[in-house]
């Protein structure tokens, strides 16, 4: 278990400013009762604003300076070292399992009481940049492919979950739905699949979803994190679910009785879906309204193809369709679909309707052609590539309503996901430059201060989109504390260029910097700024 202390030399009840002030009650007693445990245990530790930020004991001082001090037990393949050996005696299965590498060096049976010690984390990497910006496929190795974690390896990365009294990972400040992480990384540790998907499922209606595209803030609040790097819950969730379908072990469960009641979903995304799925499980009828021409909504149109393959959303809509739930498209509420008649068909009425009003940029140039919103961006994108997979003449509808970034400089506006979907897009559209404005400071490489665990780590990262960009161009995109002051176009209205200012960040907000304007020349303009409501 992980001790909490505080230093004493940091705890003087005037270092500790408000809204912490319950502290300085009691400090004194605090530093009385720990006085005795500071003789026998070497603390390192800060105080900010009311939160340690990071505590490390000499066992965990030990466990990173392994790191630095021996060799990594990673192989050149990207995954830990083994050692098969022909032969072993034993009575069990895991007996004759390859030795892996630890971090000390030895080469031993794969083992959880110490494994977060004893092993690495080691992420499934996404397929090189070099290979999948050629493509439209997802960024995960399929599998099979060289990139694809072996068996071994995900039980070893299994093994570093702790199994915590607390686990902060699908708490309020982890997994928004509250996923039983620690309960299915045991399970996949100990080889029993079907029931981790069976647990996966209990509180996760789509992992297939959620395990290709969620930012995973439950490995930003692990508690592993705090003494080395976090158990990598992303990829095994998307393991389970993967192994899952393959297995056939995701059928329909059909409800064995009817309510009688009639309820009425309008919007098809992710929570739509999640309704729908919840409602008919309960027995009753559920028809899903969707104003688009396909179910899924962000689902399908808003999340570029490399995150999550349209035959995936697919999958998971039949199978729904299956348990008995009707999906009707090209059906939006308040203009061709009569709100009343829903009231009066239907027992009950859920909205799920998503926030779909961007956040707009009002700027001088702003009307010119060539500025576009994300979603804007992203939808024509994603509709031109399904038109092109299903054969289906596209010439005409290219013309009238799609985006190109192709031989374009092309700039985003605004980070997040969604800014990096527009960067790998217009990457695979083959564009001549891409550059992403971003109006904070380019965050620390470690949390900062006033960003304890088990926050939100806002540290800086590359993403995927990031890492093609640099594959290509040789740079990163960003360009950090600049905003917009205006957009130029040329005699026939289309944008040419924009000028930006630098920012400081004032304890008012960014504050522009008078004098630091520049032009930077552009084709094309996304606007990926969040959304308003």
């Amino acid at each position: 278990s992980l001790i909490k202390i505080f230093n004493p030399s940091a705890c003087d009840a005037t270092t500790i400013s408000p809204p912490s002030g319950i502290l300085n009650k009691f400090v004194p007693e605090l530093r009385f009762k720990i006085r005795g445990l500071l003789t026998s245990v070497s603390v390192s530790v800060s105080v900010s604003s009311a939160v340690t930020r990071s505590l490390s004991t000499n066992a965990a001082t030990t466990t990173t300076d392994s790191d630095s001090d021996s060799e990594t037990p990673i192989g050149a393949d990207g995954r830990h070292e083994v050692v098969v050996e022909a032969w072993r005696e034993g009575i069990y299965e895991h007996d004759n399992e390859p030795r892996v590498k630890r971090r000390d060096g030895s080469y031993q049976s794969i083992e959880k009481l110490r494994g977060f010690l004893n092993y690495q984390r080691n992420p499934e990497p996404y397929r090189p940049p070099m290979e999948r910006v050629m493509d439209w496929g997802e960024l995960n190795p399929p599998e099979g492919h060289e990139k694809e974690h072996t068996g071994v390896e995900r039980k070893v990365q299994a093994a570093r979950c702790m199994d915590c009294g607390t686990p902060f990972c699908q708490t309020h400040t982890g997994c928004p739905v509250n996923n039983l992480i620690p309960e299915w990384n045991n399970l996949v540790y100990n080889g029993q699949w079907s029931e981790a998907i069976d647990r996966l499922h209990k509180t996760n209606n789509f992992p297939e979803f959620t395990g290709r595209v969620c930012p995973a803030p439950c490995e930003g609040s692990c508690v592993a994190g705090l003494v080395d790097s976090p158990v990598t819950i992303k990829n095994i969730e998307y393991a389970i679910v993967d192994r899952a379908w393959r297995d056939g072990l995701i059928t329909p469960r059909i409800p064995n009785e009817r309510t009688g009641m009639t309820v009425a979903v309008v919007g098809s995304g992710p929570a739509g879906l999640a309704a729908a799925d919840q409602l008919n499980q309960k027995g009753h009828k559920v028809t899903v309204y969707e104003r688009a021409d396909r179910i899924g909504g962000l689902l399908m149109y808003g999340i570029p193809n490399m995150k999550l393959e349209k035959e995936t959303v697919d999958r998971r809509v039949n199978l729904l369709k299956e348990e008995g739930i009707e999906f009707v498209t090209n059906a939006d509420i308040g203009n061709n679909v009569d709100v009343n008649e829903l009231r009066s068909n239907y027992d009950a009425l859920c909205l799920c309707l998503g926030s779909t009003k961007p956040r707009d940029l009002p700027v001088p140039g702003r009307q010119l052609k060539g500025v576009h919103f994300a979603m804007e961006f992203l939808t024509k994108n994603q509709k031109r590539l399904l038109l092109t997979k299903e054969g289906k003449l596209e010439s005409k509808w290219e013309i009238d309503n799609f985006i190109t970034a192709a031989g374009k400089d092309v700039i985003v506006i605004g980070g997040g996901d969604t800014g990096t979907d527009c960067i790998g897009t217009s990457m695979r559209h083959r564009c001549k430059s891409v550059t992403n404005f971003e109006l904070m400071p380019q965050p620390p490489p470690e949390r900062a201060l006033d960003n304890p665990w088990p926050q939100w780590p806002r540290v800086f990262g590359v993403d995927y989109g990031h890492a093609e960009v640099q594959a290509v161009f040789g740079k990163d995109p960003r360009v950090y504390s600049v905003m917009t002051k205006e957009f130029i176009g040329d005699e026939d209205g289309n944008v040419k260029a924009l000028v930006t200012q630098d920012v400081e960040i004032t304890p008012k907000g960014p504050k522009a910097i008078q004098g630091s304007e520049k032009e930077w020349p552009a084709d094309l303009v996304v606007l990926s700024m969040g959304f308003v409501s």
